[in-house]
């Protein structure tokens, strides 16, 4: 299948499922804090693996994981019915922690220059 296709498909489920999260799910589990990030759509149309970020403790991102998982089939259903397709994907639903390591390394970051601009600056008094 071409590219442009599956990418294009990626974009629409990935539109219908934040969507869905946003104002669909009823479930106490989702956080209201969750967001998708990308969407891989197989070649095929069979799946597509969809990546949740939850903003939250680890107990709060296993919840929504669970909660998501459980609204699998209601999910598809919506798929299925805001994009034409002969085949609708099965989500999976694949926790994304790249935002929290983003986070992470931009404060390492941070604090090297910190201590660096601090051992400048006592340097410069000797």
């Amino acid at each position: 299948m071409n590219e442009k296709r599956v990418s294009r498909i990626s974009e629409e489920v990935k539109k219908v499922v934040s969507e869905l999260i946003y104002n669909g799910l009823k479930d106490p589990r989702v956080n209201s804090l969750t967001t998708v990030t990308k969407v891989e759509v197989t070649r095929d149309l069979r799946y597509a693996k969809i990546y949740i970020s939850v903003f939250g403790n680890k107990e709060e991102k296993e919840n929504t994981i669970k909660g998501l998982e459980s609204a699998k089939g209601f999910i598809r259903k919506e798929i299925s019915g805001k994009i034409d397709l002969r085949y609708t994907p099965e989500p999976i639903f694949v926790l994304d922690e790249s935002i929290e390591h983003g986070i992470y390394m931009s404060k390492l970051i941070d604090d090297v220059n910190k201590d660096s601009k601090n051992s400048g600056d006592n340097s410069d008094e000797k």
